[in-house]
């Protein structure tokens, strides 16, 4: 392994994603921060910085996935260890930010919980934030420090231009996702569709009408979280009753809660293509499932970052 020469640059990890933070330490070149976390009886987290980084740019690699309030509870805390141990910046590596779907008041005296967690992340002492596909790309406003937000766009299109695939035709699954199914119909050069759909109420979606020429197509359907896959099956039930001849799904951020592994089995999706940004446990490791790493990328960013280098140059 190549080893990165600056040792100011210091990369720790917690719970939520260990075999990307250590893939994302391999690629930049440096050895992974020395730490524990740990339980009190009674369930508090207890955290020790084993090594000194006073002085240092810190990047701490934290997902909030399942159990969010966990993993959550482990940053903040993290954060205040580093702050307290005196780094010079404390930087988020975040792949898939928590809560960020409660981004605005859907129904009176709703809370904003994605500025909550930015306010924590703030209050505790983060510096910066650098993420992957938020929900919301709004989310970047609701902090006063610098966020970073990388795109899952190129890497799940570079995966489908390597399969060569024929009459190719990209889905939003929804109107909102027409600018993610934008880029990767220009990176495919392949046209676009979208469903049409409404949503009664959360988890629960219905298709309505499909915009754009899907018959006798290979139709990949592209979104940026895939949580209980009723959205992605029956969306792709809908292409292939209009005439699709094969449905692909694809997404950044696999959350795969409740039933959405045995929906994904008995739908009309021939392959689901996801990112490591989230761990995927060996029970919703399926045939029909293929992971991508999104390491390198994140690796890369955090160098342009230490090194004050663009990192919008990743973005294309």
């Amino acid at each position: 392994m190549p080893k990165y020469s600056d040792p100011s640059l210091k990369v720790f990890t917690l719970n939520s994603n260990k075999g990307l933070a250590h893939e994302i330490t391999e690629h930049i070149g440096v050895t992974m921060g020395k730490s524990s976390v740990m339980r009190f009886s009674d369930g508090e987290v207890q955290i020790n910085i084993e090594e000194s980084i006073r002085g240092c740019d810190v990047y701490l690699i934290q997902s909030t996935s399942a159990p969010a309030n966990e993993h959550i509870m482990e940053l903040l805390i993290m954060i205040d260890a580093l702050k307290r141990a005196s780094a010079k910046t404390i930087n988020i590596v975040m792949p898939y930010y928590g809560y960020a779907r409660q981004d605005r008041k859907a129904r009176a005296r709703e809370p904003i919980t994605s500025k909550l967690v930015a306010n924590l992340l703030e209050t505790a002492g983060a510096t910066r934030v650098l993420t992957l596909d938020l929900h919301a790309t709004q989310i970047q406003g609701f902090f006063d420090i610098p966020v970073d937000q990388l795109m899952g766009v190129p890497i799940l299109s570079d995966y489908f231009k390597e399969k060569q695939l024929e009459d190719v035709v990209i889905v939003s699954p929804d109107h909102g996702g027409v600018v993610r199914a934008r880029k990767m119909a220009d990176r495919l050069k392949a046209p676009i569709a979208i469903i049409d759909k409404r949503r009664p109420k959360p988890n629960v979606s219905e298709v309505m009408n499909i915009v754009g020429h899907i018959e006798g197509k290979t139709a990949i359907i592209i979104d940026d979280i895939i949580d209980t896959a009723g959205t992605i099956t029956l969306a792709a039930n809908a292409l292939i009753e209009h005439g699709a001849k094969e449905v692909y799904a694809c997404c950044t951020h696999p959350v795969l809660s409740g039933p959405a592994i045995e929906r994904i089995k008995n739908s009309k999706i021939k392959e689901l293509v996801v990112t490591n940004s989230i761990v995927l446990p060996e029970d919703k490791q399926i045939d029909k499932i293929t992971p991508l790493s999104v390491g390198p990328l994140m690796a890369e960013a955090i160098i342009r970052v230490h090194e004050h280098a663009s990192v919008s140059t990743l973005f294309d």
